[in-house]
């Protein structure tokens, strides 16, 4: 998603051209690989990454003026709003990148250049197409989601646009990415939600399925899945250790998105009680629940903050919670944390975080500190007993980082 999206400063386009030799595919390509997969240069052994390649399973590709000047150009940003500079660059040859998702960029670009209608690169400006978001799976099944502004289309006109696209990717030359499904939101955001936008399903399978664990997994359009497949499965086995849960224990998944966590330790515990905010990834998870045979979980939609404190008043009889967090990088609600700290029956708490550093931090000195009735913390604070790497993004410098702690 974003987060390939680095920002680069750059004094100006101008010196940048003259810095990487924009026209120079010897210097351009470099450039972009060192900002986007700094490690892209190392050994699989100096990484020690299972899966090293082309290991996305869903990417966000924007659009912009490229090298060349041309706005319908599809790829990831160098340089940064503030400074003006911003040049969208296409993503062949970065390691992280499956050939796939560069293939559906590259075809989308052609499409762009054959529409009569603009980009949109900013929204008070107008114009139409925006990113492109391109999800895979393993057995090779590849769903597509096109986000477009509508401004004024009259929905004639807007039914011109989809049927165009969809011809392009049937029947044109779109044909030869073999897309599984194609999705089209119009959005007048910079993101929407299902709820506030839905996907609109233009051709093929409404959702792509993975295997994880033993599990059959559905996922929706806009459901989150973690964006490394085989690292996944690294680390929900590495939260199931750390869990220690056993057949007296309820586990507690919260933000969930399609409950793989939970579902993976069902067998091992009483009960699962997951919560998620994007209803089409709890609606995933149930399906998956019942596909698999799983009987003894339940999954909740809303906000985490909102549905915790409730769910947990009928936990204090006794009986052991193990809770799991897996936010978004934005962290936890500082009510989630109240409510966690203040249900005793929560000994455990594995918190699984992508970006350690800010709202994260905010979280673990929240869990730890000293009650503090100001705050409403009043439980007996947690003690961080172990921290273990996962590593998720091969070729950058980010990982997951799975925190066991207990009280």
């Amino acid at each position: 998603m974003a987060g390939l999206k680095r920002r680069v400063p750059m004094h100006s386009l101008r010196y940048f051209i003259s810095m990487v030799g924009l026209f120079s595919k010897s210097g351009l390509l470099p450039w972009l690989a060192d900002v986007v997969t700094p490690l892209w240069r190392l050994s699989y052994e100096e990484q020690l990454k299972p899966v090293i390649n082309g290991y996305r399973n869903k990417s966000t590709f924007s659009v912009n003026r490229g090298p060349d000047g041309n706005p319908k150009t599809v790829g990831y940003y160098l340089g940064t709003w503030r400074d003006g500079n911003i040049v969208c660059v296409r993503s062949n040859n970065l390691k992280n990148i499956p050939e796939k998702h560069s293939q559906v960029a590259q075809y989308y670009e052609v499409f762009l250049r054959q529409s009569p209608l603009e980009p949109c690169l900013v929204f008070h400006e107008g114009g139409y197409w925006r990113e492109l978001i391109v999800r895979t799976n393993s057995q090779g099944h590849t769903m597509a989601i096109i986000t477009f502004h509508p401004q004024k289309l009259s929905q004639e006109e807007l039914h011109v646009q989809k049927e165009t696209v969809k011809e392009f990717f049937i029947r044109g030359p779109g044909a030869a990415c073999d897309l599984t499904s194609l999705y089209f939101q119009e959005s007048t955001m910079t993101r929407c939600s299902h709820q506030q936008s839905p996907y609109q399903l233009l051709f093929g399978e409404p959702y792509i399925f993975e295997e994880l664990l033993s599990l059959k997994i559905r996922i929706s359009p806009d459901a989150f899945f973690q964006i490394n497949t085989a690292g996944a499965e690294m680390l929900y086995r590495t939260v199931g250790e750390l869990t220690g849960v056993n057949s007296d224990t309820i586990l507690l998944d919260i933000c969930c998105g399609t409950g793989v966590i939970g579902l993976s330790l069902a067998q091992h515990t009483s009960q699962v009680l997951g919560i998620e905010l994007v209803e089409q990834a709890v609606e995933d998870a149930r399906w998956t629940a019942a596909f698999n045979g799983i009987t003894n979980s339940e999954f909740h939609t809303g906000r985490a903050e909102k549905i915790l404190p409730g769910l947990l008043k009928s936990k204090e009889d006794g009986q052991s919670v193990v809770a799991v967090v897996n936010p978004a990088r934005a962290g936890l609600h500082y009510k989630v944390i109240q409510a966690i700290r203040n249900c005793g029956a929560i000994r455990t708490l594995v918190f699984v975080s992508c970006k350690l550093h800010g709202e994260s931090t905010r979280n673990i000195i929240e869990l730890c500190c000293p009650p503090d009735s100001a705050k409403k913390h009043l439980g007996e604070p947690f003690v961080l007993q172990q921290a273990v790497p996962v590593d998720l993004f091969p070729h950058t410098p980010h990982c997951e980082l799975v925190l066991l702690f207990t009280r």
